[in-house]
């Protein structure tokens, strides 16, 4: 009982001391085109306040989750009267990033899409960019976003799209090729609650159009669609990823709904909610498995113009472009990814993938979610170049085949990962 007065009473000064241990000075090393005032900003830690190694963890988690950063480190030091130096050590990635999209078109024509954008406009961690897209018709865009325009948590974003794409929609016995024309802007803020969840709400105002492709068509079919549309977008996600370089681990859930006004018949009144939720687990020091799961509900049931579609780029890897329409879905996706070459800069990295999915049809009931007849499985193999330097700088390249029923196959291009 002695030995245990004695070690807590000699223990005890050690205690006070270290809580008495004050920030003295706060300290950025490596940064070039990140603006130091931001990371002021974002950071929890304070001058003048208890050292708190939890806070400096959390800052450097922060800071890794930034496009502009590749990796951010903390130390500390000792300086005058005891008081606590800390240092953010930080590696900054390049983050003007050109991005290619290629695949075949519904028409069977070459389809491409091309855009850039800068993820640390005016250093202050905006993004600034925009695409041109040739799908069979010309579509283009453009977006600005500042999450920490106004504070460290509340931030604005806008953008502008015109999408004109060539889509076939299923008919009972008949599928008919139109040019789906959306144009709109959208305004929209951001909030970050806390560290790990952060929410979006905004109002877009667009017009959309379908226009039956075919010269000749039945009269029973539509010709000509049109309307003008406002939707409210809510957006919540919840982040507890753990990020280092090309490896990831924890999980993100992303929740989008909306409820889109000004339609009718056929483009009628709808409210479409879309979840996706995200796990990765480091395997050994090379390996990484991730998961995604998405779930999609639209409200109207009636319309074959349905929201939902399966194809290669988002979905199903092999599955072809815009194979389904529906108006639900359940999405999985789960590969493993390793490793196979590191030198400095570059990863090469080799992925085995297996995707599902099932859609439900128009005018069918929920249970048809889960008929055998709606299942699509792919599975296949790719691999990644990956710039460790440049944000989100990995050329992936997918080739999936299709298992059971599914006779499709195809490759997949793109520019970052696939989840």
């Amino acid at each position: 009982m002695k030995q245990i007065i004695y070690l807590c009473l000699f223990l005890l000064p050690c205690l006070v001391y270290a809580q008495k241990q004050q920030v003295d000075r706060i300290t950025f090393k490596g940064l070039k085109k990140v603006d130091e005032s931001l990371l002021r900003r974002l950071i929890k830690t304070e001058v003048a306040s208890p050292y708190d190694s939890l806070k400096v963890a959390t800052d450097v988690e922060r800071f890794n989750r930034l496009p502009a950063i590749a990796k951010a480190t903390a130390s500390i030091a000792e300086v005058d009267n005891g008081a606590i130096e800390v240092t953010y050590d930080i590696v900054e990635n390049f983050t003007i990033i050109p991005g290619i999209r290629i695949s075949e078109a519904n028409d069977g024509s070459f389809a491409f899409r091309l855009s850039v954008f800068e993820f640390n406009f005016l250093g202050q961690s905006q993004i600034v960019g925009g695409f041109y897209q040739r799908d069979v018709f010309n579509s283009y865009g453009a977006y600005w976003e500042a999450p920490f325009l106004f504070t460290n948590k509340l931030g604005l974003g806008v953008n502008y799209i015109k999408d004109v794409t060539f889509e076939p929609i299923y008919f009972d016995t008949t599928t008919l090729n139109y040019k789906k024309d959306r144009a709109g802007a959208e305004i929209y803020g951001l909030y970050e609650i806390d560290f790990h969840n952060k929410a979006e709400l905004g109002i877009n105002i667009f017009k959309e159009q379908y226009v039956a492709n075919e010269t000749e068509i039945d009269a029973t079919f539509p010709n000509n669609l049109e309307a003008s549309k406002i939707a409210v977008r809510a957006e919540y996600e919840t982040n507890f990823l753990d990020i280092d370089y090309q490896y990831v681990s924890g999980f993100r859930n992303l929740l989008d709904a909306r409820y889109i006004n000004g339609g009718e018949g056929l483009l009628d009144d709808s409210f479409i909610g879309v979840n996706t939720t995200e796990y990765f687990k480091r395997i050994g020091s090379k390996g990484n498995w991730a998961s995604r799961l998405q779930l999609g509900f639209a409200s109207f049931n009636e319309s074959d113009f349905a929201p939902f579609t399966v194809d290669n780029q988002f979905n199903l890897r092999g599955a072809g472009n815009d194979i389904a329409r529906g108006t639900s879905f359940i999405f999985i996706n789960t590969e493993y990814r390793h490793t196979l070459l590191e030198r400095g800069w570059f990863v090469l990295q080799g992925n085995a993938f297996v995707d599902g999915g099932t859609l439900r049809e128009a005018r069918q009931p929920l249970d048809n979610l889960v008929s055998g007849d709606a299942l699509e499985v792919y599975s296949g193999a790719g691999v990644r170049f990956i710039h460790k330097r440049i944000f989100n700088a990995v050329i992936r390249l997918d080739y999936g085949v299709g298992l059971g029923a599914s006779q499709n196959s195809g490759l997949v291009f793109g520019i970052g990962q696939y989840f």
